[in-house]
């Protein structure tokens, strides 16, 4: 799994299953969270094909990818897929675009533009966050030993434990067919690269850098999510660099563009048209 690099690939964009689809100028491009890969956003990207270029990529680990080209080493940490999305948009010879990141590609996002604010004309983030482990302070939704109970739940039964973390992170009460393609994105990854991802993702803390985003960010959150309490919101509210607006959708779960697609696309398509930053909501 370490042996191979992207070198020997027929081109960066390859390996992470690049697609361009719309007709517009302006150029959003979105990030899938853990667990899925760029088929979450199907439902909204057919509703932005007129307005706007979309440039849809899957981060490496998806079930998409190719697993020989996952390094345990390279993402250890969230900078790695930073680094991803850079190249990507370099080799695209884009000069701006409006990265929208779900779940943490919201901070993938924030990372990137700490490199390259230029780049990024606006961040939106879905159901983000800077830290998923509850500190001094700071309600992040779980203690550790929660974490460790999911990190074993993963290693000892992957299957078992994909079938009772799905429903959950889609939320109660929502159509199946949410949780099952959400199921099926979990199954495509290999269980221990889905387990290095997870460890990575879970025990984050990038509320240190939040300060140094100074591109416009929009916030986007379900009022109820599993993985990001709605407090998160307004700590990221008041924690990032620039100027913020932060919206609570009236939908459950960590996954709404999936699970209420039409709440979550005229939500964003608004915010994709925002020119400056309005109060937070």
């Amino acid at each position: 799994m370490e042996n191979l690099s992207y070198d020997s690939l027929p081109t960066f964009l390859d390996a992470h299953n690049v697609q361009i689809v719309g007709r517009g100028e302006e150029i959003v491009v979105f990030g899938h969270g853990f667990g899925t890969d760029q088929s979450v956003w199907r439902h909204v990207v057919p509703h932005l094909e007129e307005d706007y270029r979309v440039i849809l990529y899957d981060m490496m680990g998806a079930g998409t990818t190719d697993p020989e080209y996952f390094s345990v080493l390279r993402y250890s940490t969230l900078h790695g897929y930073a680094d991803d999305l850079l190249t990507i948009l370099d080799e695209l010879d884009v000069e701006s675009c409006i990265y929208v990141g779900h779940s943490v590609c919201g901070m993938v996002g924030c990372l990137a533009s700490i490199e390259r604010p230029f780049l990024f004309s606006k961040i939106i983030m879905l159901s983000a966050s800077p830290r998923y482990l509850n500190d001094i302070g700071y309600f992040g939704g779980f203690e550790q030993e929660d974490l460790n109970q999911l990190f074993e739940a993963m290693q000892s039964n992957f299957k078992a434990w994909v079938s009772g973390f799905a429903p959950l992170a889609v939320g109660a009460d929502i159509d199946s067919t949410a949780v099952q393609e959400f199921s099926r994105t979990l199954f495509n990854i290999r269980p221990d690269i889905a387990f290095n991802m997870a460890k990575t993702i879970f025990q984050i803390d990038m509320r240190c850098i939040l300060p140094q985003v100074i591109v416009p960010c929009h916030i986007l959150q379900s009022n109820k999510d599993l993985a990001v309490p709605v407090v998160v919101s307004d700590y990221l509210h008041h924690a990032l660099g620039g100027p913020t607006v932060v919206e609570i959708l009236q939908t459950e779960g960590h996954l709404p563009q999936l699970s209420s697609p039409e709440v979550v696309i005229p939500v964003l398509k608004r915010h994709l048209a925002v020119t400056r930053s309005i109060q937070v909501q």
